[in-house]
C-alpha cells in the first residue's frame, strides 16, 4: 500500500466495505499494519457516527511513516448500558476480541463524539478492557478533570477509585464526526503520536 513516499503492509478487511470502492470499513473490521505502533478505533459506520474523520487521521499518520492500523468497531454507536442515564438507542460496547486486538499495540487512538457525558462513559467502559496508553480524538473540549471525575485514568490525574486499566495519555478535540479533518488537527495528532511513542520506546 503506498501512501505518500512510504509503503506500509496492511492485511485488510474482514468484511466489505461499503459506498464506491468500498472505502467505509464496515463495523467488526479490522485493517492490521505489519507492525503494532499504533491503532486508530473508529465508532461503527451508520446515520449518525460516520468514520470520516477516522479514515483522514489514519492516512495522514501512515503517511509519516507510522505503522497503523485500523478497527471500526461492532458496537461503537449510543452509549454503554451501564452508564447513569441508561442507553435509549444502540448501545455501545467492546468484544473481548476486539480488546485483544487493540491490546497487541503500543499506543491506541480513539475517535468518539460531541457530547462530553457520551465521551466519558465510553472512555470508562472502553479503558476497562484496553490497556494500552490512549489517546481520545472528539470534537467536544473534554478534558483530563471530565474523564477523572468518572474514575478515568489519565495521565494527569489519578482518580481515587480508577475503574480503568488503561490511561488516556492525551486528548485532541475539535474534530467535528462526520466532516474532513482539518490538517492542523491531523499534525497535532501526529505530534502527539510520536511524542507518546517515544516514551514507550
Amino acid at each position: 500500500m503506498p501512501v505518500g513516499r512510504f509503503e506500509q503492509i496492511i492485511d485488510c478487511r474482514a468484511v466489505m466495505g461499503l459506498a464506491e470502492g468500498g472505502g467505509l470499513a464496515q463495523r467488526g473490521t479490522l485493517a492490521e499494519a505489519l507492525k503494532n505502533d499504533v491503532v486508530v478505533v473508529a465508532m461503527s459506520p451508520g446515520r449518525r457516527h460516520i468514520t470520516k474523520p477516522v479514515c483522514e487521521i489514519t492516512y495522514g499518520i501512515r503517511e509519516v511513516g507510522i505503522q497503523t492500523s485500523v478497527l471500526v468497531l461492532n458496537a461503537g454507536s449510543g452509549i454503554p448500558a451501564d452508564s447513569p442515564r441508561g442507553s435509549l438507542g444502540s448501545t455501545f460496547g467492546i468484544k473481548p476480541e476486539e480488546a485483544m486486538q487493540i491490546n497487541r499495540h503500543k499506543l491506541c487512538i480513539v475517535h468518539f463524539g460531541n457530547v462530553i457525558s457520551h465521551i466519558v462513559y465510553k472512555a470508562a467502559l472502553f479503558l476497562k478492557y484496553v490497556e494500552i496508553p490512549t489517546i481520545i480524538v472528539c470534537q467536544a473540549p473534554v478534558d483530563m478533570e471530565d474523564l477523572a471525575k468518572y474514575g478515568v485514568k489519565t495521565r494527569d490525574i489519578l482518580p481515587l477509585n480508577p475503574k480503568t486499566k488503561g490511561t488516556v495519555v492525551d486528548i485532541v478535540t475539535g474534530v467535528i464526526r462526520g466532516e474532513s479533518c482539518p490538517q492542523s488537527k491531523i499534525d497535532e495528532i501526529i505530534n502527539k503520536i510520536k511524542y507518546h511513542l517515544s516514551k514507550l520506546s
